[in-house]
C-alpha cells in the first residue's frame, strides 16, 4: 500500500492490528505510524514493531491517509475533534471505540471523511477474533475490502448494518468472558474430582479449544457434534441432563441478550 496507515492511540488491541497490517501485506513498518501518549508504550512499538511512533495524534493526521482510531470512548470526541482540521475526503478513518456511533465520528469530522466502525474483540489479541464492522456514509468498496483483509489476519469478520453491531458486542464482544467463566468452572469440576489445578485449567481450555475448532473446521451443527459425543446411558448424556436441569442454554442466551441490551443503552448515552 503507497499511502501511511495511521494509529491514534498504540494499546494492546492497536498493537495485534498492526501485526495483522504487516502480516496481510497491506503495509510494512516503515510505512505507519502511531502516536501515544505513555512514553514506555511508544517504545515498546518502535522497538518491537519497528513502526515510527509520536506523543501528539496530529502529526499522524498530516502523514497517514488511513487513520486507526483506537481511543477509549471517553477521549474520543476531543480526539475527533484535534483531528478534524487535518482530515478530508481523502482519508479513511476506522474506529474500535466500543459504543461510539458512527454518525456521532461523522458529526465531529468534515463532511466526506470516509468512517468505518470495527467491534472487535479480546482475542484480537492472540489472533482469534470475532469482529463486525459497518460503514459509514461516505465509505467505499475499496474501504470495505481493506478493513476485511486486515480483520481477516487477526481472526474472523464480518460487514453488517450498524444497528446489529449491539448485537455483536453481547455475542462475540462479551462472549470471551462468558467462556473464560466456563473454563474456570470446567476446571473447577475437575479440582472437585481429583485433578490437579494447573492440569484441570489446561484440560478445560484445550476442550473449550478444540470443541471449537471442530465447529469450525467441520462446518457441522454444534448440535450434531454433541450427539456424536453423548453416547446411549453414557457420562456425557448424563452432564447434560445435569446442564439441562440448570437451563444452562437459557442462561447463555439470556446472557447475550442482556449485554446486547446494555450496549444499545450505552449508545444512548
Amino acid at each position: 500500500m503507497a499511502k501511511k496507515i495511521g494509529f491514534i492511540g498504540a494499546g494492546n488491541m492497536a498493537e495485534a492490528l498492526m501485526k495483522g497490517i504487516i502480516s496481510s501485506g497491506e503495509a510494512t513498518p516503515p510505512d505507519m505510524i502511531a502516536s501515544e501518549v505513555v512514553a514506555a508504550r511508544r517504545e515498546y512499538i518502535t522497538k518491537t514493531l519497528e513502526i515510527s511512533t509520536v506523543p501528539d495524534n496530529t502529526t499522524v493526521a498530516k502523514e497517514a491517509k488511513v487513520i486507526m482510531l483506537a481511543v477509549k470512548p471517553n477521549v474520543i470526541a476531543t480526539v475527533l475533534d484535534e483531528l478534524k482540521p487535518f482530515l478530508t475526503a481523502d482519508h479513511l478513518v476506522i474506529s474500535i471505540a466500543a459504543g461510539v456511533k458512527i454518525s456521532f465520528i461523522e458529526s465531529h469530522l468534515n463532511w466526506g471523511v470516509r468512517v468505518i466502525r470495527v467491534m472487535p474483540n479480546q482475542p484480537c489479541l492472540v489472533g482469534a477474533s470475532a469482529s463486525g464492522f459497518a460503514m459509514g456514509k461516505s465509505a467505499r468498496k475499496e474501504d470495505q475490502e481493506l478493513v476485511q483483509r486486515i480483520l481477516d489476519m487477526v481472526g474472523v469478520a464480518f460487514p453488517m448494518e450498524e444497528k446489529l453491531l449491539d448485537a455483536v458486542t453481547g455475542l462475540s464482544g462479551s462472549g470471551p468472558a462468558y467462556v473464560y467463566m466456563m473454563i474456570e468452572a470446567l476446571a473447577d469440576g475437575g479440582v472437585l474430582c481429583g485433578l490437579s489445578r494447573d492440569v484441570a485449567v489446561t484440560l478445560a481450555a484445550q476442550t473449550v479449544f478444540g470443541a471449537a475448532k471442530t465447529v469450525l473446521e467441520t462446518k457441522m451443527h454444534p448440535a450434531a457434534l454433541k450427539d456424536m459425543v453423548a453416547s446411549p446411558a453414557g457420562t456425557t448424556i448424563e452432564g447434560m441432563r445435569v446442564l439441562e436441569e440448570g437451563c444452562l442454554r437459557g442462561v447463555m442466551i439470556d446472557a447475550v441478550e442482556a449485554a446486547t441490551k446494555k450496549s444499545v443503552e450505552l449508545g444512548r448515552s
